[in-house]
């Protein structure tokens, strides 16, 4: 172990429990419990798609909390249809002001869910947040998923999404020339590998990435697979059940548009990254980080303590969510130019 491993309080073996979260990420894990869900890998994918998730454990907080904040954080929503890659996709814009004449920057947003579950409202509170924060247009983009389409459909939809937003920003209120791509954990490893295509294709490149607590790996031995390996809300059980399903076969997870971390990353735009401690996908992430680094990307991390996979989206409970978005929010205005700067 290193003088800066002792420093920093890294153990030399990983530890094989999970850290503590901290009280309010608690508290979103005790009202998931008691809306007891059912452990994903033991469902169909159809009856996934319906448990409760974390969102519905922070509306039930939000409804127990007197708040006088608009839960809206007044941004204005519109549903939209966008073309695919194979089809019509569903979509939503968020803004500050749909009706408004000045264009903001872009930010091309896409959802988690291991490539199987999750939707547009289950993942609203990140682009809700980062549409507030960075003071952008976000439209997050909805795709196919497994097992009804295998990889790499849902990769194919989020190429082609791009593609329409850079063909199409003026019509849903943005700049064409100010765009980023972002996305949480299935949608993080979409938004880099969307970022990789372009680059080999000579496409338009993003702004800027925000890749959070991203999918960019296929080895479940690592460190943070070890320590949460029956985690809250995600664990190893659960990502071998989306491995399972969204590919045909486990040798498709070397494919660089998976296996991130082994990937050629050089050439790619500024790059965001963050993760969370309590997550058995955090040290993929972390060495995402390293790994864009050590091949030139100008990159930010940070992995918050404390704090769980799909932590970003619950700014309104979750203290540490809101700093998350700020973050991201920070590094977006600072690749569009749009940062106010001190005098």
């Amino acid at each position: 172990m290193s003088i800066l491993d002792k420093i920093l309080g890294k153990d030399e073996q990983p530890r094989t429990t999970p850290a503590k979260p901290d009280m309010p990420m608690q508290n979103v894990l005790d009202h998931l419990a008691q809306l007891n869900p059912k452990p994903i890998e033991s469902l169909s994918p159809q009856e996934a798609r319906l448990q409760p998730t974390p969102t519905d454990a922070v509306k039930a907080i939000l409804r127990e909390t007197v708040k006088d904040e608009d839960p809206t954080l007044g941004i204005q929503t519109r549903d939209i249809t966008i073309d695919g890659a194979a089809g019509p996709l569903k979509a939503r814009v968020y803004s500050p002001d749909l009706t408004s004449d000045d264009l903001k920057p872009l930010v091309v947003y896409f959802h988690g869910g291991g490539f199987v579950i999750a939707d547009l409202d289950v993942y609203d509170g990140g682009p809700r947040g980062v549409s507030r924060f960075a003071d952008v247009v976000v439209l997050s983009v909805h795709y196919r998923q497994a097992p009804e389409n295998k990889f790499p459909a849902a990769h194919d939809d989020a190429l082609a999404a791009w593609n329409w937003a850079v063909a199409n920003a003026q019509s849903i209120g943005a700049d064409p020339t100010k765009i980023a791509i972002m996305g949480e954990s299935a949608g993080g490893n979409l938004a880099v590998a969307t970022a990789m295509q372009l680059r080999d294709q000579g496409g338009r490149l993003p702004d800027h990435i925000v890749s959070v607590y991203p999918v960019a790996g296929n080895d479940m031995t690592r460190e943070s697979y070890v320590e949460n390996a029956t985690a809250k809300p995600l664990n190893k059980p659960m990502m071998e059940w989306f491995v399972g399903h969204y590919f045909n076969d486990k040798s498709e997870t070397a494919d660089p548009r998976i296996n991130l971390v082994d990937a050629d990353l050089r050439g790619l735009p500024s790059t965001t990254i963050i993760n969370a401690e309590i997550d058995p996908l955090r040290s993929e992430g972390e060495l995402l980080a390293e790994r864009l680094e050590a091949q030139g990307v100008d990159v930010r991390h940070k992995t918050w303590n404390g704090s769980t996979h799909e932590f970003f989206g619950m700014g309104l409970v979750v203290p540490d969510a809101a700093a998350a978005q700020t973050f991201a929010a920070h590094e977006l205005k600072r690749a569009f130019g749009t940062a106010i700067l001190p005098i």
